[in-house]
């Protein structure tokens, strides 16, 4: 099976990328190749997906039993890739989010079948929009999609809802006994899966015909809640999580952009009916808990101290609103 990838070297692709070679596809990675990282096996093409009228000579002759997108996040975006790849590939995979989904949710098991709606984040809107563009080309044009929306899902990041994800920020503050905010009063459960793990289910679609039409959630079945995540991120790192709990609405007034990130998303239960992923791909299971998973993302970060980026400007922003918060209690 010949596959490629336009990304494929990022948090969640990198781990997809690495278990394709594992299964003998054929797989093809386009892209500029300035994140460093080499996956043995791969085959690369030099290229911006942003510049398409410059990949013709690299594309010509290519056939595709699949192609995915990771880096498409606009209308315009799956646009040019259906005008790139229409004639050329068997199943075009889209890379969606599950923060697409219904927000805030009038059920709290979110199946394929939720509604899409986000009215508080942008990116989220462009995910739905991407979609139902590629549903339409999908109806009217016979173009062979497979739509995947996967939800919080680490590797290399820090999966933490502020002073996480690409900072150390929040891990850091943990280790020099300072406070750390979580949103709500802690108890709301989200799932948070595991590249390696998503990876399973992923794979097993790529190339799947049985899939072309379909949306689908790859994630675990572990639903934790906020406090549990931030404790155990704490004990990975060997320190405590010194809490502070603070409304959503509250942390709003301080920091717009909390409103597509926490309302839009981590403020609400996410958890995730698997079915559907399991029907069309038997062998998928996520097995890594978070407790394992983290260790492997903090030991990432310990293995070169550049990784650990600590912003500054969201060490202030934490401290000012904590301060507020705690002038009023």
């Amino acid at each position: 099976m010949k596959v490629l990838f336009i990304g494929g070297t990022g948090n969640i692709s990198t781990s997809v990328s690495k278990l394709c070679v594992e299964r003998g596809i054929e797989l093809f990675l386009l892209n500029r190749a300035t994140r460093g990282i080499e996956i043995p096996g791969v085959k690369l093409l030099l290229g911006d997906i942003s510049k398409p009228e410059q990949l013709a000579q690299t594309l010509k002759g290519h056939k595709w039993d699949a192609v995915v997108d990771w880096i498409a996040f606009t209308p315009g975006d799956v646009e040019r890739d259906i005008a790139l790849f229409h004639a050329n590939t068997k199943q075009y995979v889209f890379i969606s989010s599950a923060s697409a989904y219904q927000k805030p949710p009038t059920f709290p098991i979110v199946t394929e079948s939720t509604p899409l709606y986000n009215p508080y984040w942008e990116y989220s809107r462009n995910k739905i929009a991407c979609e139902e563009r590629l549903n339409r080309a999908y109806r009217d044009e016979d173009f062979p999609i497979t739509i995947v929306r996967p939800s919080f899902t680490y590797d290399t990041v820090i999966p933490l809802a502020i002073g996480g994800w690409n900072e150390f920020t929040a891990v850091d503050r943990m280790k020099r006994g300072k406070k750390v905010i979580v949103h709500g009063d802690g108890t709301s459960l989200w799932t948070i899966t595991h590249a390696e793990d998503f990876a399973k289910g992923f794979v097993g679609l790529v190339g799947n015909a049985r899939a072309i039409g379909h949306p689908f959630t790859i994630t675990s079945d572990e639903a934790l809640t906020w406090d549990q995540i931030y404790k155990t991120v704490a004990e990975a790192a060997g320190a405590e999580a010194k809490i502070v709990h603070i409304a959503t609405d509250f942390l709003v007034k301080f920091d717009e952009s909390f409103t597509g990130t926490l309302m839009g998303d981590k403020s609400h239960c996410a958890i995730f009916d698997n079915s559907k992923i399991k029907a069309f791909v038997p062998d998928f299971k996520a097995t890594i808990p978070f407790s394992e998973g983290v260790k492997r993302t903090l030991a990432w970060f310990d293995a070169d101290p550049k990784r650990k980026v600590v912003v500054e400007k969201t060490n202030e922003m934490m401290d000012k609103i904590i301060r507020a918060y705690e002038q009023q209690a």
